[in-house]
């Protein structure tokens, strides 16, 4: 017999956006029910809970109830390995990818970051209807929902450059994100715009990489740098529909010593900031 809660709704609500603590949640349920000889079936009877409902536990898309998780522990031997990774559980962040998350949580706790963009604004300093513009051209199309849930998570982040006003924010963009046009004339007037004001306070520093510019340390792409509070240096590296966080000391230290070469080569920010206002000024 299943308890009564599900079987009335069918299992609990199925999560958006599974995040990464589900689905590893899920994959030790399932590896210990596999361990102690139970199918899913008979897994399901012994926790009162449908087939159904472990299952989507043990893929992550469900975030499991208390009440699963005591009646599971006591099923598979009362190690107190489930109760205490139920602790740690978080559902997913809508408007996040998954490869994303880690560093957006990390993003949260810096003690500094760094950014450097050559493809669009980066996600930090996107106005609403860059943002709106940019997820609009995602392939595949997304739907009202979707495209809803990016532009605020989009937005939500941005608020640590106000809330954290002794963070240091550095960011190198490419003159030439500056000069595409994407959504518009008037989206790219307000863009120049939300640069201008969200870069203005003294934590947060803009250098432009001018297109003329004969030497540049980082022609292999995008990275973000940031340093922890206790110390560590990382860094995250992005392409297409995946994302690396990288934390090889090795490695860190030699994307730091570009961004830091990139850093010399770039206009300073006071002439960044005229650059930006001559470019509004020609839209």
């Amino acid at each position: 017999m299943t308890d009564s809660t599900d079987a009335t709704t069918c299992d609990w609500e199925r999560e958006p956006d599974p995040s990464d603590s589900l689905r590893t949640f899920g994959a030790v349920v399932q590896a210990l029910r596999e361990h102690a000889g139970y199918s899913r079936a008979e897994f399901a009877a012994l926790v009162r809970f449908s087939k159904h409902t472990v299952e989507s536990v043990e893929l992550g898309r469900r975030m499991p109830d208390e009440s699963f998780v005591e009646r599971a522990e006591e099923v598979l031997g009362n190690t107190g390995a489930l109760r205490k990774a139920a602790r740690h559980l978080t559902r997913g962040e809508a408007g996040l990818a998954a490869w994303f998350r880690r560093w957006a949580r990390l993003e949260k706790v810096a003690v500094s970051l760094c950014t450097y963009e050559c493809r669009l604004v980066p996600g930090l300093l996107q106005s609403e209807g860059y943002a709106r513009a940019l997820f609009e051209n995602r392939i595949p199309l997304l739907t009202d929902e979707q495209l809803e849930a990016q532009v605020a998570a989009r937005l939500e982040r941005q608020k640590m450059l106000r809330d954290r006003p002794t963070v240091p924010f550095n960011f190198i963009v490419e003159e030439s994100v500056f000069r595409r046009r994407l959504g518009g004339t008037e989206v790219l007037r307000g863009q120049i715009d939300h640069v201008l004001d969200y870069t203005a306070p003294r934590n947060v520093t803009l250098q432009v990489v001018p297109t003329d510019t004969e030497f540049h340390a980082c022609m292999d792409g995008p990275v973000r740098l940031l340093e922890t509070p206790e110390g560590r240096r990382l860094a995250y590296s992005e392409g297409q529909e995946n994302g690396r966080l990288i934390a090889d000391p090795k490695e860190v230290s030699f994307l730091h010593q570009r961004y830091d070469t990139l850093r010399s080569q770039a206009l300073n920010p006071k002439d960044s900031r005229g650059l930006l206002e001559r470019l509004r000024g020609e839209l």
